[in-house]
């Protein structure tokens, strides 16, 4: 559920393209563009739906990539989108230890 809330959360950022007085039909393709990162987030949660440590791997993964691709003069970004994907991670990396704990 956190990841598909998560994948919301940054789908918010794709309504950006609409601002500064942009005509509708120019905006929606640079809409859509910006709402890849969303869609390939919710693709990694159906993904470890299944696959839990796809998930952990996924989203720490991605949770790094943007920390260490960020601005460095802006902490709070990395903290407002890594911080969602990291924790993520982490319950996704806890899913896959408890369950194989469970079946072993």
């Amino acid at each position: 559920m956190l990841g598909i809330l998560t994948s919301l959360f940054i789908g918010l950022f794709a309504l950006d393209a609409f601002s500064g007085g942009t005509p509708l039909t120019a905006a929606l393709p640079e809409f859509l563009i910006h709402l890849i990162p969303a869609i390939v987030l919710l693709a990694l949660v159906v993904v470890a739906f299944r696959r839990p440590w796809i998930g952990a791997v996924g989203f720490i993964g991605l949770a790094l990539v943007y920390a260490l691709s960020a601005p460095m003069g802006h902490p709070d970004w990395i903290v407002a989108i890594s911080g969602p994907l990291a924790v993520v991670g982490a319950l996704f990396l806890w899913s896959w230890v408890h369950h194989r704990g469970v079946h072993a």
